[in-house]
């Protein structure tokens, strides 16, 4: 029968987008290792079935190990469906074809091994590009039916694959470099001063991040999902923490035997029991037989392990079954990945604190080379093992929710108890810490960027939850968590049922999408638009999950052809992500001065953060020369957790005598906290209005207005460190003096922001 025109389209389409990647071998083969019951009360049943052909010598290989309870002569009808559509519909005579075993059939045990050859006749039938489309959906169905009543005594199918896949170690690797390239890109570059450029390239590695998690969480469904999207979303379960590494299954499955579990042994098993990894079935009868049968299993041995079954693993158990990881040993294996993420991490900011100190010393480099690095490197090293919790917070939700289902030991519960409500309390605190700042600096200042921006120690701690934001959307953390928690539960907890999964995440992914296309929460058109595309893209992506599901009963060839749309929009949106991400990673590693490629922001943070931007034109070198600054080598960051008129509960400790860069207050500042018995006075801003820094007598003022004070000239541009060589003892004058005051100026204005990691955007 010849190609229809959808057919025709597929293939051309598969063609050109396996065209992208690199497909594996250059030997010609078609083969399967999986031969499946599709009818109730079958009469016969495989447990292992490997069967090769390779028409360059027209070889096909059989091995199978089974057990048929038919006898008597029968006839064999053959479908091939390809894509759900029925390419090939043939009916034989095993005694005429001369099928030995099958003419007649007897009951009992086959384990037999033997080879066929071929006719070119027959090899130059089939197609060609039958041998190089990556991960087709071809399954050939078998039935047995005797020849008395025509009734069908037995029904097996084979899934067929040419062993070419888009599943490729090196799509994961390329992403992975991508991805962790540009988050060090903006710790380099925001450790240079170039704060700009790190939030950009920051915030866009980690929705890039973001996109690839998304595509790793649709593979984890229990959907049956057509073969071409099981092996594209199997390139991303790095992202979750999912990659084989022998010696730590080794470890795994020791921990579960040392806690009173039972590891799985099903991939161990193989030679004894068939494994079916759910794909997308091919009609309402053999779903509902399947998953009996399945059910069956799994009262047999809850582990896993199958002795004469047929085992279908679908949901996280296939991701896990597709890596070579047992499916006992899935949880553990993203806890131990998700500890080396973060303990490497920390030891490379470590080891570069060290370097940074050594080249110093050694003169390899200037001494004011990443000097708020290293003065500050225990805060900017917070925050990014804050940020990495982030980044690891939909892992470790739908691995933790997901095993507190499969109890596979004492222990592991517990251990994902402990990580989960940890993570979680630890994420919630944190954005409700940002959103009492926020809510703080507006009651004082009337502006939300005047506290998250100007101390750095909440901008370095805490700034991984809200740069990437504008400023009055620094609440938008909030449902950005909510939507990751609510996800991680659909996912871990509805494995069950496939179509609960994709009706779920559809509405999720509705509401983000509607939410940030309305609030627009970014920091600039740019960053909207990236991530905007992405909520879209995701959107997409559920419904053709919901279309998986079959619950609209389209016909199979709609199924199989909007997995291959699924691929194709996928992998080019990929692409250009990815192209995205390195061509900003590149401007920020190679440029000399790469904050001139993004806008000025337009909220207000740039006339609050300090940039190391050099002084270019002759209205800066002035203004700098107005301000008198000078350099300041202690880091003592604000701690914004009192709720007092200085946000800074070290100025407590050091009885308000100090500002919360440890600097001695004027009279004026030091006396002017709230008294006890004021309790209901509003708070008042840490900066005595009485101060030239913000002037209130009305008096005309000279030069370039200084500080917070000044007219923002835009994100980023502020004044070289190098301009500030005045000397510290200068601020301790007379009280009220004009060499005091503007000590006092110097002192506010010159403190040392921390740029570490792109938190400082």
């Amino acid at each position: 029968m010849p190609p229809t025109f959808s057919s025709r389209a597929l293939i051309i389409l598969l063609v050109a987008l396996s065209s992208l990647f690199h497909v594996s071998s250059a030997i010609r083969k078609i083969e399967s290792k999986s031969l499946n019951p599709c009818q109730a009360n079958s009469s016969f049943t495989a447990t292992l079935f490997n069967v090769v052909f390779t028409p360059d010598n027209g070889s096909l290989a059989f091995e199978v190990n089974g057990i048929s309870s038919i006898s008597g002569y029968v006839n064999a009808e053959i479908d091939v469906l390809a894509y759900g559509y029925n390419a090939l519909q043939q009916s034989f005579n095993p005694c005429d074809e001369g099928l030995q075993g099958m003419c007649p059939m007897n009951t009992g045990p086959i384990d037999d091994k033997f080879n066929i050859d071929v006719g070119q006749d027959v090899v130059r039938q089939i197609p060609g590009i039958a041998y190089g489309i990556p991960d087709p959906d071809i399954v050939v169905r078998i039935y047995i039916k005797d020849t008395n009543t025509n009734v069908s005594v037995a029904c097996v199918e084979a899934e067929l694959s040419n062993g070419k896949t888009v599943d490729q170690k090196g799509v994961g690797w390329s992403t992975a470099v991508v991805a962790g390239l540009a988050l060090v890109a903006s710790a380099v570059t925001s450790g240079l001063g170039h704060s700009n450029t790190a939030a950009h390239v920051a915030a866009n590695a980690l929705s890039l991040f973001g996109y690839l998690q998304a595509q790793a969480l649709i593979g984890m469904t229990a959907v049956a999902l057509p073969p071409i999207v099981m092996s594209w979303t199997q390139n991303f379960q790095w992202t979750m923490g999912i990659i084989r590494v022998e010696f730590l299954q080794d470890i795994c499955t020791w921990y579960q035997r040392a806690t009173g579990g039972t590891p799985s042994t099903l991939l161990s098993n193989l030679q004894e029991a068939s494994v079916e990894i759910q794909k997308r079935s091919l009609d309402y009868a053999r779903t509902a037989f399947m998953h009996g049968y399945n059910e069956l299993s799994k009262r047999t041995n809850e582990q896993g392990t199958s002795t004469g079954k047929t085992v279908v693993v679908r949901g996280i158990e296939r991701v896990g079954f597709k890596a070579r990881i047992e499916g006992t040993n899935i949880f553990l294996t993203g806890v131990i990945f998700f500890m080396i993420f973060i303990t490497f991490t920390a030891a490379g900011v470590a080891f570069f604190k060290a370097f940074c100190e050594i080249a110093v010393r050694a003169g390899w480099f200037k001494g004011d080379k990443f000097e708020d690095f290293r003065n500050g490197w225990k805060i900017v090293l917070k925050g990014i093992l804050f940020r990495l919790v982030l980044i690891g917070y939909p892992q470790m939700t739908v691995l933790c929710l997901w095993e507190l289902t499969k109890r596979d030991s004492a222990a592991e519960v517990v251990l994902a108890l402990f990580f989960f409500v940890s993570m979680t309390g630890s994420m919630g605190w944190a954005a409700l810490k940002v959103f009492r700042i926020a809510k703080r600096s507006v009651s004082m200042h009337k502006n939300p960027a005047y506290i998250l921006y100007s101390d750095p120690t909440a901008l370095n701690k805490w700034g991984f939850l809200y740069v990437q934001f504008r400023a009055t959307a620094y609440y938008f953390i909030m449902p950005v968590l909510l939507y990751i928690l609510v996800k991680g539960i659909f996912v871990a907890f509805a494995q069950g049922s496939g179509i609960a999964q994709a009706v779920g995440l559809l509405i999720i992914e509705a509401c983000f999408l509607i939410g940030v296309s309305i609030l627009r929460p970014w920091m600039d058109k740019k960053t909207n638009a990236f991530n905007i595309s992405i909520a879209a893209v995701n959107f997409v992506n559920v419904i053709f999950l919901l279309i998986f599901t079959e619950v609209f009963n389209q016909p199979g060839i709609v199924t199989g052809v909007v997995g291959v749309i699924f691929f194709g929009v996928n992998a080019v949106f990929a692409v250009v992500l990815i192209v995205m991400v390195l061509l900003s990673t590149a401007w920020a590693i190679f440029s000399k001065n790469p904050d001139t490629r993004y806008q000025p922001m337009r909220d207000d943070r740039g006339s609050f953060i300090k940039s190391q931007t050099q002084l270019n034109t002759e209205l800066d070198a002035l203004g700098a020369t107005a301000r008198g600054t000078m350099t300041q080598t202690s880091y003592k960051g604000r701690d914004l957790d009192d709720d007092e008129d200085s946000y800074s509960s070290g100025s407590i400790k050091r009885g308000r005598t100090h500002d919360a860069a440890g600097v001695p207050l004027p009279p004026s500042t030091a006396t002017s906290h709230r008294s006890p018995s004021r309790p209901r006075e509003p708070p008042r801003s840490p900066i005595d209005p009485n101060m030239p820094f913000l002037p209130s007598d009305g008096a005309p003022r000279h030069g370039t207005p200084t500080g917070y004070g000044e007219a923002p000239r835009g994100m980023y541009n502020g004044y070289n460190d190098s301009s500030r060589n005045q000397s510290y003892a200068q601020f301790n004058g007379p009280a009220g003096s004009a060499h005091s005051h503007m000590g006092y100026r110097n002192q506010h204005n010159g403190s040392p922001w921390q740029r570490g990691a792109g938190y400082d955007h």
